[in-house]
């Protein structure tokens, strides 16, 4: 204790400074709870504003129909078809590659062979999708039926990856010696009858002559022997000197 008492006398001049700090502390003390009380009075009387509104609201309705209201977002719907359609359509597109090219189907086969399991699969899937899409983005539907269409569409788009991954895999090897032989004939009659510097008639003898090759090894769509005839130009030989002519050369009279 005398240690202390000396220690004071010795640094009295320290009260000063010290009680400045300690007046400080107090202050903002005192700051601080008068701010807590100020937030807590602030809350009383917003909830209270609340309570008020919210009775009003219950007991005259027409009184708060000017408030603002809260922002409601238009139905995903439209948004949700757009993108269903553009799924559907690509796979479609890349379905058409193969079904409108002769020549494709050609290379791969199975693309067009409804016996094959996983073709079967695809061209279901693709019945069940086209019968399940809206007749437009704006059309009205349920969201069940949304739902019914996203996932056919997702059907369809795995069942065309696993039917294009088997064709590409299996190629024309399931078929047989002589069969591999004539679709090898008849791409390269293919070639010639949509070979611009061939003439009408070479064109036109290749072009049947290939279908007969194709007949019985690939089906053919009417849409897919459309444009190929469009490339082939058949309507050349139906005019032209060079048509090759179906009947037989008239004999020549005797008394001519």
């Amino acid at each position: 204790m005398q240690e202390f008492f000396q220690f004071a006398g010795n640094y009295w001049w320290l009260v000063f400074p010290l009680a400045a700090m300690a007046g400080g502390a107090i202050k903002r003390l005192d700051t601080l709870a008068t701010r807590r009380h100020e937030r807590r009075l602030e809350m009383i009387r917003a909830k209270g504003e609340l309570k008020a509104a919210q009775v009003a609201a219950r007991t005259n309705p027409v009184a708060v129909a000017s408030e603002p209201k809260p922002i409601t977002r238009p139905s995903p719907m439209p948004d949700q078809l757009e993108k269903l359609f553009a799924s559907h359509d690509a796979v479609t597109a890349r379905w058409l590659e193969y079904e409108l090219d002769v020549a494709k189907l050609i290379d791969f086969p199975t693309m067009s062979d409804g016996r094959q399991p996983l073709t079967a699969a695809f061209l279901k899937a693709k019945k069940v999708a086209d019968a399940a899409r809206p007749a437009s983005v704006t059309a009205k539907v349920t969201p069940d039926q949304v739902a019914e269409y996203r996932t056919a569409v997702t059907d369809y788009e795995v069942a065309f990856d696993l039917a294009e991954r088997d064709a590409r895999r299996q190629r024309t090897s399931g078929l047989s010696d002589a069969e591999r032989k004539r679709l090898s004939t008849a791409k390269q009659l293919l070639a010639v009858a949509t070979d611009g510097s061939a003439s009408p008639a070479e064109r036109h003898t290749a072009y049947r002559r290939a279908r007969a090759e194709l007949d019985g090894l690939i089906s053919l769509s009417d849409e897919a022997i459309v444009v190929l005839e469009k490339k082939v130009a058949l309507e050349l030989p139906s005019g032209g000197p060079d048509a090759p002519s179906d009947t037989p050369p008239e004999t020549p009279r005797a008394d001519a």
